[in-house]
């Protein structure tokens, strides 16, 4: 996994899960769906470089 798409992977998965938390905090049903959208969006991109990574070896 190249270190750049890792910390993209990172940054919105951790964007997403606190935009999710002030989201449901505040009563804020879209923010909330949004940030978990962007925290899965997260999570598909850590996925595809990992798979990458296993198909390298």
């Amino acid at each position: 996994m190249s270190a750049e798409e890792k910390a993209k992977a990172k940054t919105e998965q951790a964007a997403g899960k606190a935009e999710k938390a002030v989201g449901r905090a505040v009563g804020n049903e879209r923010m909330e769906a949004e940030g978990s959208a962007k925290e899965s969006k997260g999570d598909l991109r850590s996925a595809k470089e990992k798979s990458k990574d296993a198909f390298k070896d």
